[in-house]
């Protein structure tokens, strides 16, 4: 269950103010249809994680060297920095929708999702727990619990949410999950 719980508490917290969320907000602005964009942003989440955590738990369990350990400790440390710097969308274009909003926000959050902090996050999981259904389950969660409100309130949640603070708790997440790697050593997981 610690698979599933911090990989939910780390990418509910990581995804506060990324660039999916503002899609999240977006896509509610542009279709006013919860629903169909809640079930895209799951589809997409559950493929993209999935892939995500098979990915670090597979490369994990050909690297069980020493080196590869610090590795997914630096990764942590390194999104604890990149959770600090914010996040936009810079190509805002308001014209039509090619598909519906449920289509739409499939392809839109699977492809943003790509080398995202939460995929990176996600990657890191896997290849630290070595639990693939339950480190995609608790992304996977952790993205809705960030961006299920930010369909229903959109601008209002991030008109009343300090981004800020968040970011630097995110930021110390992160920190403490590569410190408490780098205190463990190689072999903790």
């Amino acid at each position: 269950m610690e698979a599933l719980f911090t990989s939910t508490a780390v990418v509910a917290l990581a995804e506060i103010g990324d660039k999916t969320q503002l899609l999240a907000i977006l896509l509610a602005t542009r279709f006013k249809k919860p629903v169909p964009i809640i079930l895209g942003i799951l589809a997409a989440t559950l493929a993209n994680h999935f892939l995500a955590a098979l990915l670090g738990a597979s490369v994990a369990s050909i690297f069980q060297q020493n080196w590869f350990h610090y590795l997914v400790a630096a990764g942590f440390l390194a999104m604890a920095i990149w959770t600090l710097i914010p996040d936009k969308i810079d190509d805002l274009e308001d014209k039509p929708a090619r598909f519906g909003a449920f289509v739409t926000t499939t392809i839109a959050f699977f492809l943003v999702e790509m080398g995202d902090k939460t995929q990176i996050a996600t990657v890191a999981l896997g290849a630290q727990f070595h639990q693939v259904g339950l480190v995609t389950m608790g992304t996977t969660l952790g993205m809705l619990i960030a961006n299920v409100p930010a369909v229903f309130l959109g601008h209002e949640l991030l008109r009343r949410v300090p981004l800020k603070v968040v970011r630097i708790v995110a930021a110390s997440l992160f920190a403490v999950i590569g410190l408490w790697l780098l205190i463990q050593g190689p072999g903790s997981f």
